[in-house]
C-alpha cells in the first residue's frame, strides 16, 4: 500500500529539541512529504514562547539539515493561534497545503482533527520527560546542561542569537511589563 502523500505535524518548537526531530523523522517514514506547522507563531519574547517564528523556522531547518533530512521532503509553515478551538483546524487548513494524515500526541489536537474528518496517528515518544521544551528552558535558567537535549546546530544558533540571555531576562520578575509565566 502506498504511503499517504502529505502529513501534518505541529509544534511550538520553543526551542527545537531532539524529541521534535525524532517525531519529524518518524512521521517522514509514514508519508512522502511532511508539512511542519510552527504553532503559536505570533508569540515570542515570553518565558514560555521566547523565540520568534523566524527563529524557530531557522532552528528546524538547521536541525533537519544536521540530521540529513532532505529539504524537499518537508515544508515549514508558521501558523498563529486562534484561541478558539472550534476554528483552529479551519485556520490550519487555510495556512497549509492539503494533507492526508495528522501526527500528534496532543489529546485536544487529536480530537479536533478527528472531528474534522482527518486520520490522526500518534508518534512514539522519545523519553518525553527529558525531551521537552519546558525542560530545555528550565535547564537554561538553572545553568544545567541543556545542550545535550537539542541538536548541536540548534544549541549554536541559540547562543548566536543570545537566546540564553533572552530566556534569563524574561524570567526576571522586576519588570512589570514582562509576562510572568510558568516555564
Amino acid at each position: 500500500m502506498d504511503k499517504p502523500k502529505h502529513g501534518f505535524y505541529i509544534g511550538r518548537f520553543q526551542p527545537v529539541h531532539k524529541g521534535h526531530i525524532h517525531a519529524i523523522t518518524y512521521a517522514l517514514t509514514k508519508v512522502r512529504e511532511l508539512i511542519i506547522g510552527i504553532g503559536s507563531a505570533q508569540f515570542s519574547h515570553e518565558l514560555d514562547n521566547p523565540f520568534t517564528a523566524g527563529e524557530r523556522f531557522t532552528m528546524l531547518r538547521l536541525a533537519l539539515d544536521e540530521h540529513g533530512v532532505r529539504r524537499e521532503s518537508y515544508s515549514i509553515i508558521p501558523i498563529p493561534d486562534t484561541r478558539i478551538h472550534s476554528l483552529w483546524v479551519a485556520q490550519v487548513i487555510a495556512y497549509t497545503p492539503k494533507f492526508d494524515v495528522v501526527f500528534t500526541n496532543d489529546p485536544l489536537s487529536r480530537e479536533l482533527f478527528v472531528e474534522a474528518g482527518f486520520k490522526v496517528e500518534g508518534i512514539p515518544y522519545k523519553n518525553r520527560e527529558t525531551y521537552n521544551a519546558t525542560n530545555v528552558r528550565e535547564k537554561i535558567l538553572s545553568g544545567e546542561n541543556w545542550e545535550e537535549l537539542v541538536p548541536r546546530s540548534v544549541a549554536e544558533f541559540i547562543r548566536q542569537i543570545r537566546g540564553i540571555e533572552r530566556i534569563k531576562d524574561l524570567a526576571k520578575t522586576d519588570n512589570p511589563f514582562k509576562k510572568k509565566v510558568k516555564v
